[in-house]
């Protein structure tokens, strides 16, 4: 077993394809509950006290990924096995998916309600009053921009900085899903979380966007669509990094991203990705394929970068007698 870390991280994200998340006692969410009893112990409406409560917790996942790392560096059995486990725990590209396709179907049973009860799960922005093409479009939305966060992103730090890598990149992920979106509460004490988030998926965004444009053909979509509408309208949209995924997806897929979104009392009027038509429900299931195809692609990357080294460092070069 040349390299257990890519070894754990092949069979960790085998194992998110083909069973999806945890069903029971989720880490990720109990790890969410966690994060939740201490903000509320600690929230001070300012950014030092925030950055304190974001740092401490991604270096605790940080810190949990080394121990792991040295318990295991000489048992290399027992090192791929918990590489699996935690990888499966990372990853929710598979559950994105589902999620995803059930709302798909209640539009297609032209049962609104019930499709606009399934968005919380994919999307903050408030479902009511939303038609198809809304809800459509805000699945879209999702789905590109959690390709990168869910699966990509693991994938690619679990590749760099191996189980260190997935467990932080993780949990700043799910503190920037807590704390970091703009609101009163958290303008300030979210700061640290966002930021933190935004520098860690800057390079998984562009290389989901790179991905989604190699993989674009395999779903019927429009490789050179995708390249375009990412170049050209990537940086428009307000976030750094979730724009260069949807806009890619949108010209891949040859619709129309971005618009007026609304979350509770904040309204967010977004600049349009791509010059397609409006989103339909039909395109939710070619948004999930263009996923799935995306980051099993990241996958086989992920794990041929730790497989042609040693410990995460180039290898040796054979000596010449």
């Amino acid at each position: 077993m040349k390299d257990a870390i890519a070894t754990g991280m092949a069979l960790g994200a085998a194992a998110d394809l083909l069973l999806g998340d945890p069903r029971r006692r989720h880490p990720v969410a109990g790890f969410g509950t966690l994060a939740a009893g201490l903000e509320r112990r600690a929230w001070r409406d300012d950014r030092a006290t925030g950055a304190a409560f974001a740092g401490g917790l991604v270096a605790a996942a940080a810190g949990l990924g080394v121990a792991l790392d040295r318990l295991t560096r000489r048992q290399p059995v027992v090192r791929a096995g918990v590489t699996a486990l935690v990888t499966w725990t990372v990853l929710g590209g598979t559950s994105l998916g589902r999620a995803a396709t059930t709302l798909e179907g209640h539009l297609a049973d032209g049962d609104l309600p019930a499709a606009r009860a399934a968005l919380p799960t994919l999307a903050g922005r408030d479902p009511g009053g939303l038609g198809e093409g809304e809800l459509a479009r805000a699945t879209i939305e999702s789905v590109a921009e959690n390709t990168a966060d869910a699966a990509v992103g693991p994938l690619l730090w679990g590749a760099v900085a191996g189980l260190p890598g997935l467990l932080a990149y993780r949990a700043a992920n799910t503190l920037d899903a807590m704390v970091g979106h703009r609101s009163p509460r958290y303008e300030r004490f979210g700061w640290a979380a966002a930021r933190t988030d935004d520098v860690l998926g800057w390079l998984p965004a562009r290389l989901t966007a790179a991905l989604t444009v190699a993989c674009a053909p395999l779903v019927g979509g429009d490789a050179r669509g995708a390249l375009r509408t990412w170049w050209r309208d990537g940086a428009a949209h307000p976030s750094p990094n979730a724009g260069r995924c949807e806009a890619a997806t949108a010209g891949a897929l040859g619709v129309r991203l971005g618009g007026r979104n609304v979350y509770g009392s904040r309204v967010e009027d977004r600049p349009v990705l791509g010059d397609g038509r409006a989103p339909r429900a039909g395109d939710i299931g070619r948004a999930v394929r263009l996923s799935r195809a995306v980051w099993t692609a990241a996958g086989v990357l992920a794990v041929a970068t730790r497989a042609i080294s040693r410990n995460g460092k180039p290898a040796a070069a054979p000596s010449v007698n």
